[in-house]
């Protein structure tokens, strides 16, 4: 238990997993507090996002963002990273295709965290340059695979 403002907040988590807050009552009080709602809302209201989230170094797009960013910000879909390997030099871009433009260039043996594989790229994030591009899936290995 830890004490908030209007007095002790208790923290419970239901048999889903599910994480919640309330205040008043006691720990093994299932239901909150007659209070706790209005206390909640004045106390853990949500005011917008925290800090700038930078898409160039952030996996996050209109449709999609890395599920490790769930916590910041809100999008149709997450998805989990799948470690690649770069197999020959190839060209991070800011989109899919060849006539996007070029962000950096990857080298042989560099790590590349994909979230989505689609029409011959790989959208996600080059691990030691810390950029979100698209690599052209010939170029990447998925870790594990023999060849």
């Amino acid at each position: 238990m830890i004490h908030g403002p209007t007095g002790p907040v208790i923290r419970r988590i239901d048999n889903w997993g599910h994480d919640f807050l309330s205040t008043g009552g006691n720990a093994s009080d299932p239901a909150p507090a007659p209070n706790a709602a209005k206390a909640t809302a004045r106390h853990f209201a949500l005011s917008g996002p925290r800090c700038p989230i930078d898409p160039a170094t952030n996996a996050v797009r209109p449709d999609l963002a890395d599920i490790r960013l769930a916590e910041y910000v809100f999008a149709p879909h997450y998805a989990a990273p799948m470690a690649m390997t770069v197999t020959a030099v190839a060209p991070l871009r800011s989109g899919p295709g060849g006539d996007a433009p070029m962000i950096t260039s990857l080298r042989p043996g560099d790590m590349f965290e994909a979230l989505e594989i689609s029409r011959g790229y790989v959208w996600g994030k080059a691990s030691s340059q810390g950029l979100v591009g698209y690599v052209a899936q010939a170029s990447l290995t998925l870790n594990g695979d023999a060849g």
